[in-house]
């Protein structure tokens, strides 16, 4: 019966469609009825209302692609992003009708914790069913591999690694005599791709990954069409490694496959949406929680030294755009009026209060204004100064990619000690590293880790 089960099919993905519109609001149902609160027609609404926009929202985060090669966690991943628009979709509907007095905030509260957990588990539990299922050597394909180069041979190892994807690699084909009748990684190098199209009739593979450089066009086009002749699924492995493609995100542009080399998680406008509800949100319960400090801070600047208490400086931000970020002042107000030189953070005079907060990173807290604002985000790189960021960009390989997200008040380079006098290649590195896998929940540990290890640091002056 489970030979009939196709995950990647369409009717499949209708399944998880219809439970993960219909779970929402039975789960708020079950709730209600366990705390003896009285169903009405708002929390039917809710429910329903809650289902949809969780099925829309799954849609645009991708929970419904192909998940056979995906691993649980970025499934869960998804399931929680896409869990986290319908809630701040279900909270501005709220805010506009003014109409959260009707619900059991402890029964809503718990929906909200639990919807997500339940609707992550059953495809937990779905998963292994089938896993356990396709490890006995049940509802398994067969694969054969054109090219065992670098590239083919990584992904034979990707389903050598991961047997529960039901893949068998049985073979290897290449033109280099030498590795014929040899083996890689217990892996046959069967022979040639002469006639290949027979090959593949005769041992009826299920599927073909032809795995050639780029550059070998003319052999490409021939194995496509000798192999039109079989009924196996054929599949073509770009060479991700030439052109350091192994992080690019891949696209359509009306059916047409497009790689986006450099890139920015923010082109979508589901996580455009994500990181500015999460910003906002933080942004304001943190200045409602410093603003008591933040008034000791501001007194502190006016009385260690005459001038203003914002110290307002231009930087580069997202898509190199110009915007003031904010400090409390913690130099003279004269100290750059002969200029300015990068990596002099040693050697500038500051005032005693200054140099505490400077030691503490307390003078960045105005920053979470900037944030408010929308010029920048909690987490993300920091922002250089324009004055240098022309001279960078010369310098740096893929300088100006940092600029694909806004600028953050803390990044993976901060929470890694690359801040201050450090390697400023060092910092772009992992500020890339931190825009190729962005997540919510990267953010959440870049912030947990900020509290406990980012703001006094060896390199702050």
């Amino acid at each position: 019966m489970l030979n009939a089960v196709k995950p990647d099919h369409s009717g499949f993905v209708w399944i998880h469609r219809v439970i993960d519109a219909l779970l929402p609001i039975i789960l708020l149902l079950s709730l209600t009825q366990l705390q003896n609160i009285s169903w009405h027609d708002r929390y039917l609404t809710m429910g329903l209302l809650g289902g949809f926009v969780f099925v829309i929202a799954n849609q645009m985060v991708g929970v419904y692609r192909s998940w056979r090669g995906r691993s649980l966690f970025a499934s869960a991943k998804l399931i929680l992003n896409a869990w986290l628009l319908t809630w701040a979709t279900l909270i501005v509907i709220a805010f506009l009708y003014k109409d959260s007095e009707n619900f059991s905030r402890l029964a809503v509260t718990l929906w909200a914790i639990i919807t997500p957990i339940i609707l992550i588990g059953y495809r937990i539990a779905l998963r292994t069913i089938l896993a356990k299922y396709r490890m006995h050597g049940n509802n398994t394909k067969t694969i054969a591999i054109i090219g065992a180069g670098k590239v083919g041979q990584h992904i034979a190892n990707i389903i050598q690694t991961n047997p529960w994807l039901g893949y068998r690699v049985c073979a290897f084909y290449d033109d280099n005599t030498e590795l014929h009748d040899t083996q890689i990684n217990d892996i046959p190098v069967k022979g040639c791709t002469n006639k290949i199209g027979d090959i593949v009739n005769q041992n009826q593979y299920s599927e073909i990954y032809i795995c050639l450089p780029l550059r070998a066009e003319h052999k490409i086009k021939q194995i496509l069409n000798e192999l039109t002749d079989t009924t196996s699924v054929v599949k073509f492995v770009p060479d991700l490694f030439t052109f350091d493609l192994m992080h690019a995100k891949t696209s359509e542009l009306k059916g047409i496959p497009v790689f986006s080399v450099y890139d920015t998680p923010l082109s979508s406008i589901s996580n455009q949406m994500l990181k500015r509800f999460e910003d906002v949100t933080l942004s304001t319960i943190i200045l409602a929680l410093i603003s008591p400090i933040m008034l000791v801070l501001s007194i502190g600047v006016k009385v260690s030294s005459p001038g203003p208490v914002f110290y307002r400086q231009t930087r580069v931000g997202w898509n190199g755009k110009n915007f003031e970020m904010l400090k409390f002042r913690s130099m003279p107000v004269d100290v750059e009026k002969d200029g300015v030189q990068w990596g002099s953070a040693k050697n500038k005079t500051n005032t005693k209060f200054g140099q505490f907060i400077r030691a503490t990173s307390l003078d960045e807290l105005p920053q979470f204004i900037n944030v408010l604002k929308g010029d920048m985000s909690i987490v993300g790189p920091r922002p250089e100064r324009d004055i240098f960021v022309e001279q960078f960009r010369k310098e740096i390989p893929r300088y100006m990619q940092k600029h694909m997200v806004k600028a953050g008040i803390t990044g993976w380079a901060q929470i890694n000690g690359w801040r201050g006098d450090t390697s400023l290649a060092k910092r772009v590195e992992f500020d890339l590293h931190y825009i190729n896998n962005w997540s919510l929940w990267l953010d959440v540990k870049i912030i947990f880790l900020t509290v406990f290890k980012g703001f006094i640091n060896k390199n702050a002056y």
